[in-house]
C-alpha cells in the first residue's frame, strides 16, 4: 500500500492533482497546469467540496479500495484488518457517499428542522 503519512498537504494536493489530471508545471515548482493554465493544485486535503470530487474519482476507480482504506483511516488500523463483513457494509456506504448535493440538503433540511 502506497504511505502517505509523510507526504506534507501540500505535496499530497500535488500528487492528487496529477492523479486527477492535471500536469505538474516544470517551469513553476508547487503549481501544476490544466491545458494552458498554471495554478496551485485543489486543496484536497482542507477544502471540504474537493475532497468530495476527489472521493467521488477514487469510488469510481475501486470502490472497495477506497472505502476500507478510508475506513482505516477513520478507526485507526489497516485495511487488511477490515473484515469480509465491513467491506459489505461499507460498500452500501457508497451510495451515502456519492449522494448529490441537493440529497445532502434535503436530509439536512429534515435532520435539522426536525430538531427546532
Amino acid at each position: 500500500m502506497t504511505q502517505v503519512q509523510n507526504k506534507t498537504n501540500q505535496q499530497l494536493n500535488m500528487v492528487l492533482a496529477e492523479l486527477m489530471g492535471y500536469t505538474v508545471d516544470k517551469g513553476r515548482p508547487g503549481r501544476v497546469l490544466k491545458g494552458n493554465m498554471s495554478s496551485m493544485p485543489t486543496d484536497y486535503c482542507n477544502d471540504p467540496a474537493a475532497s468530495l470530487e476527489v472521493q467521488a474519482k477514487a469510488i469510481e476507480v475501486d470502490a472497495a479500495l477506497y472505502l476500507k482504506t478510508l475506513s482505516a483511516k477513520v478507526y485507526g488500523t489497516t485495511y487488511a484488518n477490515v473484515e469480509e463483513y465491513d467491506l459489505i457494509a461499507l460498500i452500501e456506504v457508497k451510495l451515502l457517499l456519492l449522494a448529490s448535493p441537493r440529497e445532502r440538503a434535503e436530509a439536512a433540511y429534515i435532520t435539522l428542522s426536525s430538531k427546532q
